[in-house]
């Protein structure tokens, strides 16, 4: 299995809690593929700060969790009527670290199959000050990092987005002003961005509009993949947003 690579998105987003179940071998392996590139970083800190493992042990148990839930079906359980997806996902990690975590554990480190792409090193980065400070609770970290994850999976398909359609200063100015702005130490003004980028105020203005617009699009859409029914597609819109889905748009 692979994650993260910019060409595996081929899957339909909102088919992806669907595919999970289906009959086509392929379906079910890019539905995997992407819930690995979503749920990858919050079953890590999961088991890191919830079970205290180390870096290696942690690494070892996130890909035979990711593993042995594709070679086993476990997600495909999943029941929309009892529980969020990502709640599911994170009760199926319990009972494999519960039930199963001796066996993963006895397995030669290295063995079996490995899920390419897994930036272990910078997940421990941002992990390092909670795990000695203990803030936060496990199931918080969980959610946080999955909101991570699905934020940086918007902005990749943003950029992806501003590219094709040959609009490379609107991703500039909504990373200078949207995303790194809030933590600068002086945000930019919309005519520094304007002056840095070559363009007039009003353009800064329609780009920085355009970008955000696209990039909403884009948390739905990656929203409703691992929605199975419209109210959970709804409540975690308004969890993320603040905002129905219509409002978001």
């Amino acid at each position: 299995m692979t994650a993260g690579h910019p060409d595996a998105f081929p899957l339909t987003r909102h088919s992806v809690v669907r595919a999970i179940a289906s009959a086509d071998p392929e379906a079910r392996a890019q539905a995997y593929d992407a819930i690995i590139r979503s749920y990858w970083r919050p079953v890590y800190a999961y088991i890191r700060m919830r079970w205290r493992r180390d870096p290696a042990d942690a690494q070892d148990l996130t890909q035979e969790f990711f593993t042995r839930a594709f070679e086993k079906e476990y997600l495909a359980r999943y029941d929309a009527s009892k529980a969020r997806f990502r709640t599911f996902v994170r009760t199926c990690l319990e009972a494999f670290l519960s039930k199963d975590y001796d066996a993963a554990h006895r397995r030669k480190r290295g063995g079996g199959a490995r899920i390419e792409s897994l930036d272990f090193a910078r997940a421990d980065a941002d992990l390092a000050a909670h795990l000695r400070s203990d803030a936060g609770d496990p199931e918080s970290w969980f959610r946080r990092e999955w909101t991570r994850a699905l934020f940086a999976d918007a902005v990749a398909r943003l950029h992806a987005e501003c590219d094709a359609a040959g609009r490379p200063q609107a991703f500039e100015a909504f990373v200078r002003y949207d995303i790194d702005g809030p933590d600068a130490p002086v945000r930019p003004t919309y005519a520094a961005l304007a002056r840095d980028l070559g363009m007039s105020v009003t353009d800064v203005t329609n780009q920085l509009a355009w970008a955000r617009r696209t990039f909403r699009a884009g948390v739905l859409d990656a929203i409703r993949a691992f929605c199975a029914t419209d109210e959970e597609f709804r409540a975690e819109a308004r969890d993320l947003l603040g905002a129905t889905p219509e409002d978001a748009r």
